[in-house]
C-alpha cells in the first residue's frame, strides 16, 4: 500500500504538469490525489508520525495536518481578498498612472523595480496582473510588450522571495515557522536584488530596450482621469497599510499569521463599506465596489488546489518508513537522509531544487522539504531554510509555467513557451545563479 500512495502523488503530479495539454484544471487531481493518498494509509493501516517524528494516531496526524493547511488558505483567502478590493476602487492606478516616460530603458528599470518592491508588499501574482495591465496602456507594440511583462516576472518573483507575503512558498515557511520576517528580509533582500538587477543590466543592452516607445495612438492623460477614483488613494494606503500590519501584529502578539490577517481584512473591509468611490455615490452602485464583489473575484480554484496538493504531500511526511539508522521515521525525512547521503552539500541539493521549481510547482516541493528536514537539526531561521525560499520563488523564472506570475502573464498576453525560453530564460538563469552565489559566498561575510 506504501506503493500504492506514491504512484497515486506520481500520477497526480505528472497530471498537474500536463495541465494544459489535458485541458484539465489542476485543481482536480490535487483533489483526487490528496484525498486517495490518505484513503491508502488508512486502508492500508499504515504507520504514521505527527509533527515530532513519533509514531501516533490517524486522527491526531490528520487533524494536525488539516490545522496547519487551514491557516495557510485562511491566509491566502484574506490576502486575495485585500488586493481585490484595492483593485476594485482603482488603487494601482495611483502607482502605476505615475510612469509616464518614453525610453526603453528607463521604462525597464521603473517596471522591474515596480515588480520587486509591489511583489513584496502583494504577491507576485497579484503584482503581475497589475502590471501587465499597466503595460498594455504603455507599450503599444505586442512583441515590445512581451520583453517588458516578461522582465517583470523575474522581477515579481525576486521581490516576493524576501518578503513573508510575497509568494506562497515563503508564506508556507513563515507559517511553517521555519523562517521570521526580519531573519528573512535580511538575509534574502540582497541575494533577491542581485537576482533582478544582474537580468536588467544585461537584458538593457540589448537591442530591444534601446530607443523610445511607439506611441501608443491613445490620450494617456484622458485614460488617467477617466480611471481614478475619489476612493482610489485612500484604498491603496488602507490596503497595503493593512498588508504590512500582519507581520508587525505576529512579532507583538506571536499569534499565528491568519489571525493578523483577519483582523487586516475586517478593517479594510470596514473602510470600504463606507468610503464613497464616485461622487454621485449611491445604494444601489455600493455592490460594484464592496467586497462581496471582491470575494467573487478571488481566485477560489488556486485555493483548492492548495488544499489538495498540501494534504497529498502531508500523507507522504506522515507515512512511516525504516530510516537509514533503521529507525522508523517519515518518507520524506527518509528521502532527505539518502539525499544527504548521495548529496553531501546541501546548497547544490537546494539548488537543484531550485531549477525544479521552474518545471514543477513550487508550492509541493517547498512543502515536501519543510517534511524532509526537521526542526531541531534545523531550526527557525536556519540558512537552510532561507535558501529554499530563494531557490524556489526565484528558479521558477527560468520557464514561463514556472511560477504563478509566469503563469498569469502567459494566460494574459499568451507568451509562447517557446519564445520565453529562447529569449528570457537564461537572462532569468543569470539572476538565478548570481543571487544564489551571493546568498552562498557572500551572505555568511556579512552575517556570519
Amino acid at each position: 500500500m506504501l506503493t500504492g500512495v506514491i504512484l497515486c502523488f506520481i500520477i497526480g503530479y505528472v497530471t498537474i504538469i500536463f495541465e494544459h495539454p489535458l485541458k484539465l484544471d489542476k485543481s482536480v487531481p490535487a483533489l483526487l490525489m490528496g484525498s486517495l493518498c490518505w484513503a491508502m494509509v488508512s486502508l492500508g493501516h499504515i504507520e504514521v508520525v505527527n509533527h515530532e517524528h513519533t509514531v501516533a494516531t490517524l486522527d491526531d496526524v490528520l487533524l494536525h495536518h488539516i490545522g496547519k493547511t487551514a491557516e495557510i488558505l485562511i491566509f491566502l483567502i484574506g490576502a486575495m481578498t485585500i488586493v481585490e478590493l484595492i483593485d476594485l476602487h482603482k488603487g494601482f492606478s495611483v502607482i502605476t498612472n505615475r510612469i509616464q516616460t518614453k525610453s526603453k530603458t528607463k521604462m525597464l528599470w521603473l517596471i522591474c523595480i515596480l515588480a520587486f518592491f509591489l511583489s513584496a508588499t502583494l504577491d507576485n501574482l497579484a503584482s503581475t496582473i497589475v502590471l501587465v495591465s499597466l503595460l498594455r496602456r504603455l507599450v503599444a507594440d505586442k512583441t515590445e510588450r512581451l520583453w517588458f511583462v516578461s522582465m517583470a516576472v523575474i522581477g515579481a518573483n525576486a521581490g516576493g522571495a524576501w518578503s513573508p507575503i510575497g509568494d506562497v512558498t515563503t508564506t508556507m515557511l513563515w507559517i511553517g515557522k521555519k523562517v521570521s520576517t526580519l531573519g528573512l528580509i535580511e538575509h534574502l533582500v540582497f541575494p533577491s536584488l542581485i537576482c533582478i538587477i544582474v537580468p536588467v543590466l544585461v537584458a538593457s543592452r540589448l537591442k530591444i530596450f534601446q530607443g523610445d516607445l511607439k506611441p501608443s495612438g491613445r490620450d494617456f492623460g484622458t485614460k488617467i482621469a477617466k480611471e481614478k477614483l475619489l476612493s482610489s488613494r485612500t484604498m491603496l494606503l488602507v490596503g497595503i497599510g493593512a498588508l504590512v500590519f500582519v507581520p508587525i501584529f505576529k512579532s507583538i502578539t506571536h499569534l499565528p499569521p491568519y489571525v493578523g490577517m483577519m483582523l487586516s481584512l475586517g478593517f479594510v473591509w470596514l473602510v470600504s463599506e463606507y468610503i464613497h468611490p464616485e461622487e454621485d455615490f449611491n445604494e444601489e452602485r455600493k455592490d460594484a465596489y464592496s467586497a462581496h464583489k471582491a470575494l467573487s473575484r478571488i481566485e477560489l480554484s488556486s485555493i483548492i488546489f492548495f488544499l489538495g496538493i498540501l494534504m497529498a504531500v502531508a500523507a507522504l511526511e506522515s507515512m512511516v518508513v525504516t530510516g537509514e539508522g533503521g529507525h522508523k521515521v517519515g518518507f520524506l525525512m527518509s528521502l532527505a537522509e539518502r539525499l544527504q547521503v548521495s548529496i553531501p552539500n546541501q546548497d547544490v541539493v537546494i539548488l537543484i531544487l531550485g531549477f525544479l521549481s521552474a518545471i514543477i510547482d513550487n508550492v509541493p516541493l517547498v512543502a515536501a522539504s519543510m517534511g524532509m528536514y526537521p526542526m531541531d537539526t534545523f531550526p527557525m531561521d536556519n540558512s537552510l531554510w532561507h535558501f529554499i525560499a530563494f531557490s524556489a520563488g526565484t528558479g521558477g523564472s527560468m520557464l514561463i509555467i514556472g511560477s504563478a506570475a509566469g503563469v498569469a502573464a502567459m494566460g494574459m498576453e499568451r507568451i509562447d513557451f517557446i519564445w520565453y525560453l529562447k529569449n528570457i530564460s537564461w537572462l532569468a538563469l543569470l539572476g538565478f545563479l548570481a543571487g544564489s552565489f551571493f546568498f552562498v559566498f557572500i551572505n555568511p561575510l556579512i552575517w556570519g
